[in-house]
């Protein structure tokens, strides 16, 4: 008798959030997130506040798990952000690659090298490629970014925004094995030093004045807004940015602000606050989705 895959899949969810790290259903035998992408959201259930993306997703609930493995054999996405961790994802050559690119883990040697450092000691695991994640906890007060190739060729890292494939999962017949089952280091400083993205310069946040009632009602709200986003700690700005945009999409709805002027502030508010462009796109695009249509007619007062 062939064993049911999703056993051992289950099994692995289940000790990869017991080391509390959250964990999302990746397609069976794939990297890619179980449910729709982005672009394909019905805006409804779940999403009818916006779309949940898989970090949001993300799960420590056993019961949740059981139900959700127990269903089909999904692979372990593990949500690297909320889990605290920063993995390295030293990456293998693919037949287009030229002649003579180093591979992921030869040029993190050599970065260790210019470093003055060893290569660090921490969690490793297998990827199905032949490649390694080396996993490390984040520290506190800062939230990285994912990102891509910003170290060198052939090394990614996962951290807020990003997910892994966790130890257990299969892809292309090949499983993702625990190579150096050791406690997870804490990310060297001079990691954290290159992974920091430089604070971006506060710019003037544009206002579009109004002489009518409404509209200057609406320009005060824009300049609060912004501002308590732009000055929010380390925390809460994501959920800053989410609860202005919101606060301000109903503006739009009601002819008191144009979109694009909403959108620009935003925008320069989440990245004054120290957010990725990206993740602030994403947040203004469906809060102030939500907001207008949740928002259709002005509410009159007596």
């Amino acid at each position: 008798m062939t064993p049911d895959p999703r056993a051992a899949l289950l099994n692995a969810a289940l000790a990869t959030a017991t080391r509390g790290w959250p964990v999302i259903p990746l397609r069976p035998g794939d990297k890619r997130p179980a449910g729709h992408a982005e672009g394909d959201c019905p805006r409804t259930g779940r999403c009818s506040d916006g779309h949940v993306k898989p970090e949001q997703r993300a799960t420590l609930d056993s019961e949740l798990i059981r139900a959700c493995w127990g269903h089909r054999s999904y692979n372990v996405g593990l949500a690297t952000g909320p889990a605290g961790l920063l993995v390295v994802d030293l990456d293998t050559l693919k037949a287009k690659d030229e002649e003579g690119t180093p591979n992921g883990v030869t040029s993190f040697e050599a970065l260790c090298e210019r470093a003055g450092q060893a290569v660090p000691t921490t969690y490793r695991v297998r990827t199905a490629s032949g490649g390694h994640h080396l996993y490390f906890t984040a520290p506190g007060g800062v939230r990285l970014p994912s990102s891509k190739g910003k170290l060198a060729k052939k090394i990614d890292t996962r951290a807020w925004g990003g997910y892994v494939v966790a130890a257990g999962s299969t892809v292309g017949g090949q499983t993702y094995q625990v190579t150096d089952p050791v406690p997870v280091a804490p990310l060297p400083g001079w990691l954290l030093a290159a992974l920091t993205p430089p604070r971006p310069a506060r710019r003037n946040v544009p206002v579009a004045t109004s002489s009518s009632r409404a509209g200057r009602y609406a320009d005060t709200a824009l300049t609060n807004e912004t501002t308590a986003i732009a000055t929010t700690a380390e925390g809460g700005r994501d959920e800053a940015l989410l609860r202005g945009a919101r606060a301000l999409g109903r503006f739009i709805a009601w002819g008191d602000l144009p979109r694009h002027v909403v959108e620009q502030a935003l925008q320069e508010a989440g990245e004054s606050a120290g957010l990725p462009p990206g993740q602030c796109r994403s947040t203004i695009r469906s809060a102030l989705n939500w907001s207008i249509t949740n928002n259709p007619h002005r509410r009159v007062t007596a």
